[in-house]
């Protein structure tokens, strides 16, 4: 079994593990294949390099668990992590006035979900299959620095009810990560998550080009009705909006 280390973090998933769950955001066993609508939905986020990848496997994954339709779906692409929070009100992608860079604001790339409480394990589980059997995600020897590092956002953080379900839902998965508390612009780490609370690190969504992007990988292109639906949730006002400029060349390019 993988151990949360550093900073107390143990402490704190024993005393989680030896008390009572809260019914409330307790993990179903299998649990149906529709959402619980009477459930009040949380914010999370993982990172796990490029955020193009991530975001994809997530609406799939919100698509397959929850049964969500497009107007529906919440996985966005985005910041978070940083200690810096934002500067003049943005974190944006890098950009050639080198305005409110997400990177030197100490953020890493992710995706933002809302969820009902009782998936939370499902879609924890969904995180770790991006891992291979080693630890290592997909572009583990391509982008590497701070910006790629591994994360997961959840209320509370390392001392709350979700913490001990993500090292659960880790064992079972092939135990192939070691988590630490996150405490703002931290490394990037071989197979080393941070855990992040969404209170005091919370999400800054990502300019409209990255949304529903195709792959990191050569030849990894998305169907176009996928790629058509940041236009789309942004007509309908339910994208996002960031202020940013549109990258190094004006043009979104390539993520450039």
């Amino acid at each position: 079994r993988r151990n949360l280390i550093q900073n107390g973090i143990t402490s704190a998933l024993f005393l989680l593990t030896t008390a009572d769950p809260n019914p409330s955001i307790a993990a179903t066993a299998g649990g149906s294949s529709n959402e619980n609508t009477d459930e009040q939905l949380i914010e999370v986020y993982f990172g796990c390099g490029c955020f193009w990848h991530v975001q994809h496997e997530f609406v799939e994954a919100e698509r397959r668990i929850l049964k969500r339709s497009d107007s529906e779906l919440t996985a966005r692409a985005g910041y978070a992590g940083g200690k810096a929070g934002m500067l003049e009100g943005k974190v944006c992608y890098h950009n050639a006035a080198n305005l409110s860079d997400y990177g030197s604001l100490g953020h890493g790339e992710v995706v933002r979900l809302k969820i009902p409480p009782s998936r939370f394990v499902e879609f924890a589980k969904e995180y770790f299959n991006l891992f291979d059997q080693k630890g290592d995600r997909p572009d583990q020897f391509g982008d590497r620095g701070s910006e790629y590092r591994n994360l997961v956002g959840i209320p509370g953080g390392v001392k709350s009810e979700y913490a001990k379900q993500l090292v659960q839902a880790s064992i079972q998965s092939g135990d192939k990560l070691d988590f630490s508390k996150g405490r703002g612009s931290d490394p990037d780490a071989r197979a080393l998550a941070f855990v992040m609370d969404t209170a005091e690190y919370p999400f800054f969504v990502a300019e409209q080009y990255h949304q529903f992007h195709d792959g990191f990988n050569i030849g990894e292109n998305y169907p176009n009705s996928y790629n058509g639906l940041a236009g789309r949730l942004s007509k309908e006002g339910s994208l996002g909006t960031s202020d940013c400029p549109n990258g190094m060349l004006g043009l979104g390019a390539f993520g450039l």
